[in-house]
């Protein structure tokens, strides 16, 4: 496997970096500043993003043998869901509204295996009913089009001939889906 090879698929990458982890570097410079867009949106602050896509890296990279590519579940979606986990979890903590039990940190190992157990089970309805309220607030076409991208992680091809139109405009469709939302959410502030 050549190491600068742009080409390989993140899967591929990910196992490869678990052999060697110099390769890792390559997940890191394709995900790291579309990692810290969405840090930022959610917590608005850029110190506290970046500590949170550095923490997402980590976790990817140390649970990166836990990932089995199954049909609907991309690398793409679990290394998000991982980011989002965290950056959620850290903008409760900043807010106010999530108490730690302990003062002890929690070691890297213990959150991501408590953020897939029962007792956070709360804390994934909480994100599926945020998630079900916002899609709601959209025209149904573009609601099921962000759900068709965002959830159930299909590619810009599927979805274009799933739903008859052009790659075009269905990426026009879901900016402007994501700028309604943007502008929903701000008037609820």
């Amino acid at each position: 496997m050549n190491f600068s090879d742009k080409n390989l698929k993140d899967e591929e990458v990910l196992a490869a970096a678990l052999e060697e982890p110099a390769y890792f570097k390559i997940l890191i410079d394709r995900y790291q500043e579309p990692f810290l867009r969405k840090a930022l949106g959610i917590l608005k602050q850029r110190e506290e993003a970046e500590d949170i896509v550095q923490e997402a890296f980590v976790k990817i990279y140390f649970h990166g043998s836990k990932f089995k590519k199954m049909a609907g579940i991309e690398f793409k979606s679990w290394a998000y869901k991982i980011l989002m986990n965290a950056a959620i979890s850290r903008y409760r903590k900043l807010s106010g509204k999530w108490r730690m039990e302990s003062a002890e940190p929690l070691d890297l190992e213990l959150a991501f295996e408590r953020a897939d157990s029962t007792d956070n089970m709360a804390l994934q309805k909480e994100n599926q009913s945020i998630t079900n309220e916002l899609l709601s607030r959209l025209p149904k076409p573009l609601s099921r089009l962000m759900s068709l991208y965002y959830i159930e992680d299909k590619s810009y091809k599927e979805i274009a001939a799933q739903e008859s139109i052009t790659v075009p405009t269905l990426k026009m469709k879901l900016f402007r889906a994501k700028k309604f939302l943007k502008d929903s959410i701000k008037k609820d502030e």
